[in-house]
């Protein structure tokens, strides 16, 4: 679980990103959850955005998009979704230590 210092450092990280995946009216799939975790252990950190078509609840999405890909949901802005994942191999963030 990520700390409020930590979700805020996040946030910060991820302000000048795009978003790399969308969600359209299929919904979540596990072929885009699939590349979504691939896309995570890359960057760690990355932007989901929630097409205008998707009928479902945009925080029904968010939740989907992080247990199904074992993330942490950072924030939901809109319609945009922000991820958190530690990668395995490649890590680059550091975050700031929870007290």
């Amino acid at each position: 679980m990520l700390t409020g210092k930590q979700k805020r450092f996040l946030r910060s990280e991820a302000h000048h990103l795009d978003p790399i995946f969308q969600v359209g009216k299929g919904g979540v799939s596990g072929t885009m959850l699939r590349q979504i975790e691939e896309a995570l252990e890359a960057r760690e950190l990355l932007k989901v955005s929630i097409l205008q078509n998707n009928e479902d609840d945009k925080h029904d999405v968010a939740n989907q998009l992080a247990e199904g890909t074992s993330a942490e949901l950072v924030q939901l802005i809109g319609h945009t979704v922000v991820l958190y994942k530690p990668s395995v191999n490649n890590k680059r963030i550091e975050l700031p230590r929870a007290k």
